[in-house]
């Protein structure tokens, strides 16, 4: 008589976790377990409880009710300090990094004892080489682009060696090379025991990488799957319910006037580690959306910089808003011309992170929507302008009085983009638009892109999205080492041409040694 040996113990075990804020409900009665070796997705849409529950694991935050289990134990963690010691790494959304920091100094905040930081600066050069992660550790965050801080996040997680790898979404703003690199180290990483929970709104991901999958709806489980098992569509069904929506990209119609010209712009960075920009050129006009495609950290912040105003150029002429010459205008001045702008950087940059969103509209919008009469705020018209942004694209939350900082990330940018695109500008430059945003919502901004292009508007678009690209844009062009290629219609592209680009090779380019040496790096 044989006996079957007991399966073996969950790494971590959740059992009826609440989580209640004032108004919400954000997790309800959650059972989760996760084994040894196991990489589990968690899906859900923008607001359906994934981050809570996470940070609850991780000890961000307390449950309202139920236990965590770990390793067969009943634990209470007290906070991230402990979950470390515990082995649980996680790598947020929302970049846990100090700005005036540098690389190094931040790696060795999230280490025990005093790590020496010429040593440590050693390892991090030696752990992101090895997985594909360039990270500069001598460089300072607030100088970093947003893929650029993601690589950090994971590459200080990598280095605690955890036993419970915590992943919100990893590769938001990362290469497809780069997210290649990644999945080769988590698969590594679960053979050699990790268990990895991982939550990605890329369903195509979710399917090549992840064991099993628990869904969340509305803060509460509402099934579970096999993602290799299903295919995208059936796991979005089980999201939200429905099937997805997809875009209607017509072809741009005729030649309107230029709303955007870079007439040769170039701009020495200020940041001794930050990339130069180099004679660009590029024309956008009303009525068609162009695509700039690049590896992070390749010149893109410093162009969103030169073009919104944020940095004023030496020169008038090298940006050009509706016919003016804006190089030396104020970003103020820029918007008063047409432009609405949506930053990579959604806190911080794209809203104040402890202000209402009611506020935080009032920000961009106080001139262009009328909220300011004779240096009065207009309040009732600026909650109303808000409490539109939060209706037209399904901002889920507690309402206009929320803080930015204590929505979803999914959620702040639909409120983002919303702000920006029902100000109908003449000009929208957005980076990175859907960053962080469920399959859903991604293809309702999407379209609604495209939708404001088909009312005339000229759409710049920055992002390390290919597919996103290619779904929405007219033309595209591909930015390195601080060069912009010259622009394709969308039609003659490729992925694997623009892929080829992001090195630096297109024809008639100079390529320079830096620009190899980082393509082959990438």
């Amino acid at each position: 008589m044989t006996t079957s040996s007991p399966p073996p113990t969950a790494r971590l075990a959740l059992h009826g976790i609440r989580k209640v804020y004032p108004g919400v409900v954000a997790n309800d009665g959650i059972d989760l377990s996760v084994s040894p070796g196991e990489i589990h997705a968690v899906l859900g849409e923008n607001g359906a409880g994934k981050s809570t529950l996470m940070k609850i694991i991780y000890g961000v935050t307390r449950p309202s009710a139920g236990e965590i289990h770990w390793e067969g134990q009943p634990v209470t963690v007290r906070d991230p300090a402990h979950a470390r010691e515990l082995g649980i790494g996680m790598v947020f959304q929302h970049f846990s990094l100090f700005e005036t920091l540098t690389v190094a100094e931040n790696v060795a905040l999230a280490l025990p004892g005093r790590p020496d930081l010429r040593e440590l600066s050693r390892r991090i050069e030696e752990v992101s080489a090895r997985y594909g992660l360039p990270v500069d550790p001598r460089r300072t965050v607030h100088a970093l682009s947003v893929g650029e801080r993601q690589r950090v996040e994971i590459v200080r997680c990598l280095l605690q060696q955890p036993r419970l790898l915590i992943m919100d979404e990893p590769t938001s703003v990362l290469t497809p090379q780069a997210v290649e690199k990644l999945f080769e180290t988590l698969r590594r990483l679960a053979a050699e025991g990790c268990s990895i929970l991982y939550i990605s709104h890329k369903l195509d991901e979710i399917r090549a990488l992840c064991h099993s999958a628990t869904v969340l709806r509305g803060g509460r489980v509402s099934g579970h799957c096999r993602p290799a098992e299903e295919t995208p569509a059936s796991m979005a069904r089980m999201m939200i319910g429905k099937d997805l929506p997809h875009c209607e990209h017509s072809p741009a119609q005729g030649d309107g006037e230029v709303r955007l010209r870079l007439a040769g712009l170039s701009r020495a960075s200020d940041d001794p580690y930050g990339v130069d920009l180099r004679d660009l050129h590029l024309e956008v006009r009303a009525g068609e959306i162009v695509g700039i495609a690049g590896v992070s950290g390749n010149g893109q912040q410093e162009l969103l910089r030169a073009i919104s105003g944020e940095e004023r150029l030496a020169e008038k002429h090298p940006v050009q808003i509706c016919g003016t010459e804006a190089g030396r205008l104020s970003a103020g001045a820029r918007r008063r011309l047409g432009l609405c702008f949506v930053p990579e950087e959604r806190l911080g940059r794209g809203a104040v992170p402890a202000l209402p969103l009611v506020d935080n509209g009032l920000l961009t919008a106080a001139r262009s929507q009328g909220l300011v009469r004779a240096g009065f705020l207009a309040r009732g018209k600026a909650r109303a302008f808000a409490e539109r942004c939060i209706a037209a694209f399904d901002v889920r939350g507690g309402g206009a009085d929320t803080a930015a900082q204590s929505l979803s990330g999914g959620n702040l940018q639909k409120f983002i983009m919303g702000r920006e695109i029902l100000q109908a500008p003449k000009l929208l430059v957005a980076a990175q638009p859907t960053w962080g945003v469920d399959v859903g919502a991604a293809a309702f901004i999407r379209q609604a892109i495209i939708d404001l292009r088909n009312r005339g508007c000229a759409v710049l678009v920055i992002s390390e999205e290919l597919d996103e690209l290619f779904e929405i844009c007219d033309r595209i062009a591909v930015i390195a080492q601080g060069r912009l290629s010259p622009p394709r219609d969308i039609g003659e592209a490729s992925m694997e041409e623009i892929g080829l680009w992001m090195s630096g090779l297109w024809p008639g380019a100079e390529t320079t040694a830096p620009a190899a040496a980082e393509a082959a790096h990438a």
